[in-house]
C-alpha cells in the first residue's frame, strides 16, 4: 500500500502505511527500508541513514517485489537497504539534500551538490530541473532557462515526489512537463519584463551571488552596471558600500551607506545577502548599521594613527598609503641677504 502510494506521489500516506507496517513487526527490513527512504525524501539524511543500517543489520535474502524504483525491483533487500553510494539512488538522494538547502535560501551549497549529481547522470531531469532553479535564484535567468531545456527536452515520465515550499504545484507531476513550464516563464521573463527596475534588480542578484562564490570582479561589474541603469538604487548603493568596505575603502562605503539610507526605496526588505542577519530586514537598517560599523572603524584607526604620531611630523598621504613629496617654497629671486629678517637660533 505504502509503495503504491509512493507511486501516485501520496507522500504523507505511504508514510502513515510503512508505520503501520512498523508498528506490527519493528524489525521488518522491508519496512525499515522504505522508513528510510521517506525520510530521505523528506531531506532527513540522518534519520534515514539509521534505518538503512537497521534494515542491513537484519539481513534478509528476501526479494524486492514491487518497488517505486524499478531498478531494485529483483534484487534482495540486503542488496538494496541502504546500498545506494553510486547511481540512480544516490542522485535521488543528492537531489533530496540539494532541495533542502534550496528550501533555506542557500542555493550556492545547493549548486554545488547538483554538480556533482549532474557529473554522476548527466541528464538526469530532476537534477537538470533543480539546478535550473538554483540559477534562477541567483539571478542567472539564461544559464536558467539551458538547465530546464534540458530537462524537459529528456522526456521522461517519473514525477516529482520532493521540491521546495514555494514550488508544491510541481508534487506529482511529471519532471519534463514542470521543467518545459519553468522554461516557458524564464522565455517570458527575459523578452518582456525589460524594464529598468527589473534589470537592476537582476544586476544586483548576480552581483551578490557573485560575492557569495568570492568573486569580487565579477561583482563589481554587476553592480556597477545595475548603478549607471539607476544611480539612486537603494539596494544598488548599498551593494557598491559594502565592495568599498571590503576594499578597505571606508571613506567611499560610508558615503555609499548614507546615501541608500535615504533612497527612495530604501524601506524594502533585503531578500538575498552575503549576510545571512541581513536578509527580511530594511534596507535602510541594514545601510545604517554598516555605516555605524565602518564610522567606528574609522574613528579607531585615526585615534590609533594620532596616539602612535604624536611628536612625529605630519606626513601627507594619498588613500593608497603612498607619501606625497612636497618641495619647499622657492626663495623670492628679488630679496637679499640685506632685507631678510634675522632668524632666531
Amino acid at each position: 500500500a505504502g509503495v503504491k502510494a509512493l507511486k501516485k506521489s501520496k507522500l504523507d500516506s505511504a508514510k502513515k502505511a510503512f508505520y503501520k507496517a512498523y508498528l506490527l513487526d519493528p524489525n521488518d527490513p522491508f519496512t525499515l527500508n522504505n522508513l528510510g527512504y521517506i525520510a530521505e525524501l523528506e531531506g532527513e539524511v540522518d534519520r534515514a541513514t539509521r534505518y538503512y543500517d537497521l534494515a542491513a543489520a537484519n539481513a534478509s535474502q528476501a526479494i524486492v517485489d514491487k518497488a517505486s524504483n524499478k531498478e531494485v525491483e529483483g534484487k534482495s533487500v540486503a542488496l538494496v537497504a541502504g546500498r545506494s553510494e553510486a547511481g540512480p539512488l544516490q542522485v535521488n538522494r543528492m537531489n533530496v539534500a540539494a532541495i533542502g538547502l534550496l528550501q533555506k535560501d542557500r542555493g550556492l551549497e545547493a549548486e554545488t551538490i547538483l554538480l556533482r549529481a549532474l557529473a554522476l547522470q548527466p541528464n538526469n531531469p530532476f537534477t537538470l530541473n533543480n539546478l535550473g532553479f538554483a540559477r534562477e535564484k541567483q539571478g542567472e535567468l539564461e544559464s536558467a532557462l539551458q538547465y530546464y531545456t534540458k530537462a524537459a527536452n529528456v522526456h521522461s515520465d517519473e514525477r516529482v515526489i520532493v521540491t521546495v515550499a514555494q514550488n508544491k504545484s510541481w508534487r506529482g507531476r511529471k519532471i519534463t512537463e514542470v521543467a518545459a513550464r519553468n522554461a516557458s516563464k524564464i522565455r517570458k521573463a527575459l523578452s518582456s519584463d525589460q524594464s529598468v527596475e527589473a534589470q537592476v534588480a537582476r544586476l544586483n542578484l548576480r552581483g551578490v551571488s557573485a560575492l557569495n562564490k568570492n568573486d569580487r570582479p565579477a561583482a563589481r561589474e554587476f553592480f556597477t552596471k545595475a548603478n549607471k541603469l539607476d544611480g539612486s538604487d537603494a539596494f544598488t548603493l548599498n551593494n557598491m558600500g559594502y565592495l568599498a568596505e571590503l576594499d578597505g575603502d571606508k571613506e567611499t562605503a560610508n558615503f555609499y551607506y548614507e546615501k541608500a539610507q535615504f533612497a527612495e526605496d530604501a524601506r524594502a526588505k533585503v531578500g538575498v545577502a552575503t549576510r545571512k542577519d541581513a536578509e527580511g530586514r530594511p534596507l535602510e537598517r541594514v545601510a545604517d548599521q554598516s555605516q555605524s560599523v565602518v564610522t567606528m572603524k574609522l574613528e579607531t584607526e585615526q585615534a590609533a594613527k594620532r596616539t602612535q604620531e604624536r611628536g612625529q611630523p605630519v606626513v601627507l598621504k594619498r588613500r593608497d598609503n603612498s607619501v606625497v613629496v612636497t618641495q619647499p617654497p622657492l626663495p623670492d629671486e628679488t630679496s637679499n641677504d640685506e632685507n631678510q629678517t634675522e632668524q632666531p637660533k
